[in-house]
């Protein structure tokens, strides 16, 4: 879907939700990007924005960034990514809500890009395409398969997701018994639900957003590749212990 970036007048109000679990090492710029994304957005129509950061019970400094930043802190005290974009829902007072990783670089436009696309009522939410850049040839070419893949089978990652703050309610939000493959649940979801009300959701592939690349630079192939794989993710999802080098002990 091309998205027109022209001028809007309407008054939709925005909450941008970051989750984060000692992302002291990232969280700053990515908040420098959403502020800057921001102030593009506000400085041309009547859109409000607010930042929520989700501080997963981190042990570093996190929190204390975040504050810094001026942005509103919740704190949620049990682990996952899931019960975190949750928690910063619940918190929400915008009319879309968007969820972006703490170790996120969002394009100046996003913000506006996703206003443009929201003004019409038919569409309830969608997702936003991913620019990695990770250093190793082997590994470029592997994601680069897993981008093909994705777009045969419409996934769409967490990295930077949206929808009407209704239709989030209406949805349940991200399945919290799961440690792997929520965003693409709850895109799917979003899907299923525009096809049976006759709505429509949005990818934004124009723009990308840059996630860290930290897992991919510093792992071996190998483990990319099994912890990336559908079939292992789809075995495994549910079980927490599997993960345990993702959430409890994240490369820095």
């Amino acid at each position: 879907m091309t998205i027109d970036n022209g001028p809007t007048d309407s008054s939709l109000q925005f909450s941008v939700i970051v989750p984060a679990f000692n992302e002291e090492a990232y969280l700053a710029a990515t908040l420098d990007s959403i502020r800057a994304a921001a102030e593009q957005l506000t400085a041309g129509s009547n859109a409000y924005v607010e930042t929520i950061v989700v501080d997963n019970n981190s042990v570093d400094g996190t929190a204390d960034i975040a504050r810094a930043s001026g942005v509103t802190v919740v704190f949620e005290p049990v682990q996952g990514i899931s019960r975190a974009r949750n928690t910063g829902a619940r918190h929400a007072t915008g009319d879309v809500v968007i969820f972006i990783d703490a170790d996120v670089i969002v394009p100046n436009d996003l913000l506006h890009t996703i206003h443009v696309a929201m003004d019409d009522p038919q569409c309830i939410g969608g997702g936003v395409d991913v620019d990695y850049r990770p250093r190793r040839l082997a590994v470029r070419l592997y994601l680069g398969a897993w981008r093909l893949f994705g777009r045969v089978t419409g996934m769409v990652q967490g990295a930077a997701q949206f929808c009407r703050r209704s239709t989030f309610e209406q949805t349940g939000g991200y399945d919290e018994s799961v440690w792997m493959g929520e965003d693409v649940d709850f895109y799917w979801t979003l899907n299923r639900l525009a096809r049976s009300t006759d709505r429509t959701v949005t990818i934004v592939r124009e723009l990308r957003v840059k996630p860290s690349c930290r897992r991919f630079d510093k792992w071996p192939v190998w483990k990319i590749i099994v912890w990336t794989n559908p079939l292992f993710i789809t075995l495994f999802r549910r079980w927490k212990r599997v993960w345990a080098g993702w959430y409890a002990d994240p490369v820095r």
